[in-house]
């Protein structure tokens, strides 16, 4: 068995949220880790620096053939498990898995209702929730490679879940069980990875790492991992539901019919 533990979501969906509280909890601060810090704790498997390239000038092949060596270097960060954020599909590309089974340790993969995520997303990348939308439903969904990070293969929202429901070793939380009972479900985290939690240094940790204490340091200082594109914050809203005044009927049906066999899976949507 590897050492990585991948920290796994399709976009926007509470992936920086689930490091900070890691980084809080293990690190045991007096005051919240800053935001900016969260690659001293937990590495981001997309970035070029990890692949001795510009992203942009490997092909989505020569990328994949890096990808086993590059996992196999980010073992080697810390002397007991590695945290690596990723928001690759659990799938193999070009004959070569994006997340190596044999460096992997196990996974904490996050839900979000996708309808939800659309509204998120949108503001992130600067697009129109139509073409979120879409790309949302596509099964060869990418993030592009820039100077700065290699490509990152997601696949359409369904099947980015479901890629992850069949690894093994894995955490399944949904983001709004999160914001329902944060101490719980973070606890379960902390379960998870072998660990007792410790009632008041789990709490702690969720206080430093609330959406309230990170939109304040990202509004003081900034967020380096902010899209200089984006029409919002990073961190935006941390609410769940709001895409019942957030997205027009026709934007709730499109969603509702592309991925409703998941949705239903975990109750975003009634039984049939």
């Amino acid at each position: 068995m590897g050492k990585i533990v991948w920290l796994a979501s399709y976009p926007k969906s509470g992936n920086t949220w689930l490091r900070a509280f890691l980084h809080n909890y293990i690190a045991q601060p007096t005051a919240p880790q800053s935001i900016n810090a969260l690659i001293d704790f937990s590495a981001v498997e997309c970035a070029a620096a990890f692949f001795d390239s510009p992203g942009d000038k490997l092909t989505p092949e020569a990328t994949q053939r890096l990808r086993p060596s590059v996992h196999e270097s980010l073992t080697r960060l810390h002397d007991d498990l590695v945290f690596v954020k990723t928001h690759n599909a659990n799938l193999a590309l070009h004959g070569v898995p994006l997340c190596t089974p044999a460096h992997t340790a196990g996974s904490v993969y996050i839900v979000r209702d996708p309808r939800d995520i659309a509204l998120s997303y949108a503001a992130f990348a600067g697009k129109s929730v139509e073409d979120i939308i879409t790309f949302m439903a596509s099964p060869q969904a990418t993030n592009r490679a820039t100077a700065q990070q290699v490509f990152e293969f997601m696949s359409s929202w369904s099947g980015h879940v479901r890629s992850w429901l069949s690894a093994k070793n894995r955490l399944v939380l949904r983001y709004e069980d999160l914001l329902a009972d944060p101490e719980k479900h973070f606890g379960r985290v902390i379960y998870f990875l072998g660990g007792d939690s410790e009632p008041a240094r789990l709490r702690r940790a969720v206080e430093f790492s609330s959406f309230a204490t990170l939109a304040a340091q990202e509004q003081t200082h900034g967020y380096v991992a902010a899209s200089a594109v984006a029409t919002a914050p990073f961190f935006r809203a941390g609410r769940s539901g709001e895409f019942r005044t957030g997205l027009t009927l026709a934007q709730r049906l499109r969603i509702e019919t592309d991925h409703a066999t998941v949705l239903r899976q975990f109750h975003y949507l009634p039984p049939a």
